[in-house]
């Protein structure tokens, strides 16, 4: 059978394009090497709870366009991503405002906590930052960098602080109010029947074959485009270099209670204690199940054969990219995408805007 594209990858990235190829009136075979769509936003229901298998995924926007989009496809809740930080026997708000700094300090207005920062970084003489330890302590001065940043950095980079470049920590918002909301988006909230009903609907009408390897079959399939959203090195065979990525591990377990930690994020910045967070999936939802699912999370270094999760964008890392970027441009037939194909950090907001953005260049 004759296709007009074969989109390799059936999560975000894919699916829009996708169903905007479908109304476009094109015929598209969309294939995963996963046994199920979604990708990386994959729900799997348990017990009435909505479980991310991938990690938490929060939607959020502040492209109305967007966020108008997503919602063609499932009502969403007001969920308001607000994580909790442990360190030790402390307990946290995250991002960091007042309530953290009252907390950590014993204080009540933002002119207090301000001089405690001021304080503490202008004893550092911290000039121009060579890491990222000293990054994170001129923004934030060493209480905050010390119980909320340094451990949990560690263990999600696998590396010390001090080893790891200062642009990955390019701002820490410091929030002078007491307000627990993470992200300042206009528009937040989860879908109500899960991320894999929102991909499906996007997928009604369209051909998919899953357990698929594109390298297995890219040769029997017939059709005037690629769209690929794996890993673009992998798609050349690594022949420029190896990208790097930080992997995740997941411990997913069903619980005999109704509430394990009252929380759906809570993070673990404390260096000992061997994983990221904690993910009680429920609470996204609001749920009043009588049981509970919880995940706990352990970075890890990406090795072939792992899972990618999140690019390591270090000088090394960019350069190859840069060089696989220069080569799949002068493709006439694959175009890459999503944040395997362009090797990037993306929001779902971003997966989005990028395929539409594609799609009217294509379509």
């Amino acid at each position: 059978m004759k296709y007009d594209y074969l989109i390799v990858g059936a999560g975000l990235f894919g699916a829009v394009f996708a169903h905007e190829a479908k109304k476009a009136g094109k015929k598209c075979l969309v294939i995963d090497k996963r046994g199920h769509i979604g990708g990386n936003i994959y729900t799997e229901e348990i017990d009435g709870i909505q479980v991310h298998k991938y990690g938490a995924h929060i939607f959020h926007t502040s492209d109305k366009k967007i966020w108008e989009y997503i919602n063609e496809f499932s009502d969403f809740n007001n969920y308001i991503n607000s994580p909790v930080a442990v360190y030790g026997d402390e307990l946290y708000n995250l991002p960091f405002n007042m309530n953290t700094f009252s907390k950590m300090w014993g204080i009540k207005t933002p002119i207090e906590a301000q001089k405690i920062i001021a304080d503490q970084i202008s004893e550092l003489n911290i000039e121009e930052p060579k890491n990222l330890e000293e990054q994170a302590l001129k923004l934030v001065g060493r209480d905050v960098y010390e119980k909320l940043i340094k451990g949990y950095t560690q263990k999600q980079w696998g590396r010390e602080c001090k080893d790891l470049p200062s642009f990955i920590i390019k701002r820490l918002p410091l929030r002078f109010t007491y307000d627990n909301n993470y992200f300042n988006d206009r528009y937040q909230g989860i879908p109500v029947e899960g991320y894999t009903e929102i991909v499906r609907r996007m997928l009604e009408g369209v051909e998919v074959r899953l357990s698929t390897d594109y390298f297995d079959v890219n040769d029997k399939i017939d059709a005037d485009k690629v769209i690929y959203t794996g890993m673009i090195d992998e798609f050349y065979d690594y022949k420029l270099g190896v990208l790097e990525y930080r992997s995740v591990r997941f411990e997913t377990e069903k619980l005999e209670c109704e509430n394990y930690q009252g929380n759906a994020v809570v993070n673990y910045t404390s260096a000992d204690v061997p994983y990221t967070r904690i993910i009680e999936h429920k609470h996204f939802n609001f749920g009043t199940q009588p049981v509970t699912v919880i995940s706990r999370e352990y970075s890890s270094e990406w090795k072939q054969g792992d899972e990618p999760y999140y690019p390591v964008n270090n000088d090394r890392n960019n350069l190859i990219y840069d060089k696989y970027k220069r080569l799949s441009e002068s493709e006439d037939k694959t175009i890459f995408g999503g944040r395997l194909g362009e090797y990037k950090y993306y929001d779902m907001d971003k997966v989005i805007a990028a395929a539409l953005k594609l799609c009217e260049t294509e379509l």
